[in-house]
């Protein structure tokens, strides 16, 4: 018939339990937290003795409270030595409130009882929108202009020990340069020259967020809001612009015309005959149309040549009065 016996359930218990002392110890080499391995060494070193003198001083009351006691701690310990980095994350390490080391991705072991913090900063590229900042170009025109900044962290130590927060001083950094870079150009070269402005504020705030820990990879002018008057005269502006060129291609288009006209004129001058079969030509355009009428022109020789046939006729005789 089994038996009941407290001591050796004791016993087992604190068996299970300094193997998983041990896998914990283990743990801790692995992952090179030396400082953790001694700590859980020593601890455990301390437990164990402690849990001996608890199971060879069973059945006393006193002795029992104390191994359940240690039987509970390393359930308490141990699980909070645990810190969870993930692959997008890097882990700032203090303790005592001293910079000790960076955390990578993985199962990290750190001290608990608020020894060691963790401070986990995100890898991963951030967006921010730079509100509408009113802008005075260099000709005095105000505008309204937003834009898209993208950066991400590229040394998460600077970004917890060199800024309060990353976040807010980009975005306020962000303003202040669009504003101070935009200032410096007129309307039109900012309107045409997007491109390039881009890639000076880009440059500027990396250079400015360099000892922050923050990479700017892109600035991104979204839109540019000018008054509606300035737009009225743009518009007038390029309308007048249209006009010119249209003026212009017209002339053109006369010159050459007339360049060929006379070229025309010329052929035309050598051989006489030419112009009567343009005017054939003419007339079977103009009467495709049969509600209009046709004044024909004839050359002045043919009417001449008929009015010479008329005078060389013999006059009739004039009829001579009946009596």
């Amino acid at each position: 018939m089994f038996t009941f016996d407290l001591n050796s359930l004791f016993l087992l218990l604190v068996g299970l339990e300094a193997a998983w002392w041990i896998l914990w110890i283990g743990l801790a080499l692995s992952r090179r937290a030396v400082a953790n391995a001694v700590f859980m060494i020593v601890a455990g070193a301390i437990w164990g003795g402690l849990s001996a003198v608890g199971l060879t001083g069973l059945p006393d009351g006193g002795a029992l409270v104390l191994l359940i006691a240690l039987l509970i701690l390393p359930f308490l310990v141990l699980p909070g030595m645990v810190t969870i980095i993930t692959q997008y994350q890097r882990g700032v390490l203090f303790r005592f409130g001293r910079l000790v080391s960076e955390l990578q991705p993985g199962l990290n072991l750190i001290f608990p009882w608020g020894i060691d913090k963790v401070v986990k900063i995100d890898l991963r590229t951030f967006t921010i929108d730079v509100s509408k900042q009113e802008v005075i170009t260099k000709d005095n025109i105000p505008v309204l202009v937003d834009a898209v900044v993208y950066f991400n962290i590229f040394d998460s130590t600077l970004a917890v020990t060199k800024v309060a927060n990353y976040t807010v001083s980009t975005t306020l950094l962000g303003q202040t340069t669009l504003r101070a870079i935009l200032g410096q150009h007129e309307l039109d070269e900012i309107l045409q020259k997007r491109a390039e402005l881009n890639k000076l504020l880009t440059e500027l705030l990396d250079r400015d967020t360099d000892p922050w820990g923050v990479k700017v990879t892109a600035v991104e002018i979204k839109s540019i809001e000018i008054p509606d008057s300035m737009k009225r005269a743009m518009a007038r502006q390029a309308e007048s612009e249209r006009e010119r060129r249209a003026k212009v291609i017209a002339a053109d288009g006369e010159y050459q015309a007339s360049e060929r006209l006379a070229d025309a004129a010329r052929v035309i001058a050598t051989q006489p005959a030419s112009l009567q079969l343009r005017y054939l030509q003419t007339l079977t355009e103009i009467a495709v149309e049969k509600n209009s009428t046709i004044v024909f022109p004839l050359p002045i020789d043919l009417v001449s040549f008929f009015m010479d046939k008329g005078k060389a006729l013999p006059e009739p005789p004039e009829a001579k009065p009946k009596a």
